[in-house]
């Protein structure tokens, strides 16, 4: 398999660092806001309400890319990177601390896109992938099964709505690339198709704490939620995914578990175990492998522009 040049893994891998860096603030930040007195639906609302609104006029200008994606990508891009998976994320935290967030959420993701890459985008698997894909694997069995012997407790619950968030976002990955969709314009679809649906829900159906939190709060969960996670970090996603390919884009989420627990030790006050380190080790190697870092014994084609970074044909 033909690999991307030093100079574009570099930038492809800063874009991926940056992007994973913002997921890893947005998760403490959201276990921050259910510890005091915000529930996932006002948080849910509150991303959507910044973010639908900062990139509607984007949205209007570029259409929502039907003929693109077509019915079921589009579906895909809504619910991956929409109201569906922050929810799933977001209720995850109220059962499971924010380092197994990190694992379960963007940590299993690389292996859901990469599986989804394979079906539908005939993305092939080097030797060096493989390796990576089961270091990442180890890594968060590590975290999440073996470290503090959760099974059959209700963290399992939050474990489960971790899987469900990445599997919606690995969809959101793979129509995104599919479709050739730069990472603002997803970005703009998910977010106003959220906010003029699933702000009017909840306004009329659900349970909201807003009157009772400070607005430092909810400034701080607006900013980080709907501005730097909604719009910033996946524009920042969508040239990584553009530059590396789908599944290697998509690596740089299993990067999350290490910062995410670094965040949360001053924030929160969560300190990882010796076990859950040692699983964080073990996933950071797994995603440059994943990601296509240059390693000693695959030089051959570094220099040559693989496929998907080949401009596409004018529409």
């Amino acid at each position: 398999m033909t690999l991307p040049s030093t100079s574009q893994y570099v930038r492809g891998a800063l874009y991926g660092i940056a992007a994973v860096s913002i997921w890893a603030g947005w998760i403490v930040v959201a276990r921050l806001g259910l510890r005091s007195s915000l529930n996932p639906w006002d948080i849910a609302a509150l991303r959507f309400a910044v973010a639908g609104l900062i990139v509607l006029p984007f949205l209007l200008r570029k259409g929502l890319a039907l003929e693109r994606l077509g019915w079921i990508g589009f579906a895909a891009i809504v619910l991956g990177g929409g109201a569906p998976m922050v929810l799933l994320s977001v209720a995850g935290l109220m059962f499971a601390p924010a380092a197994h967030a990190g694992a379960l959420f963007p940590g299993v993701m690389p292996l859901m896109v990469a599986l989804l890459a394979a079906v539908v985008l005939k993305e092939q698997f080097s030797s060096t992938k493989r390796i990576g894909l089961i270091l990442i694997l180890a890594g968060v069995l590590a975290i999440v099964a073996l470290a503090g012997a959760t099974v059959g407790t209700t963290q399992n619950i939050g474990h489960l709505l971790f899987l469900g968030a990445a599997f919606l976002w690995a969809c959101y990955t793979v129509a995104m690339r599919r479709a050739r969709l730069e990472g603002l314009h997803a970005a703009a679809i998910a977010a106003v198709v959220s906010m003029l649906v699933y702000i009017p829900l909840y306004a009329l159906f659900l349970n909201s704490n807003l009157s009772e939190a400070p607005w430092r709060e909810i400034a701080l969960q607006g900013f980080v939620q709907g501005i730097l996670t909604a719009v910033l970090s996946l524009m920042l996603f969508g040239r990584a995914v553009a530059l590396l390919g789908a599944s290697s884009g998509a690596a740089f989420g299993a990067l999350c578990p290490a910062l995410t627990a670094l965040l949360a030790i001053p924030v929160l006050g969560e300190w990882p175990t010796h076990l859950e380190w040692s699983g964080i080790v073990l996933i950071s190697f797994g995603v440059y492998f994943v990601s296509g870092g240059p390693v000693p014994w695959q030089t051959e084609g570094r220099n040559q522009t693989p496929t998907f970074l080949r401009k596409p044909p004018a529409p």
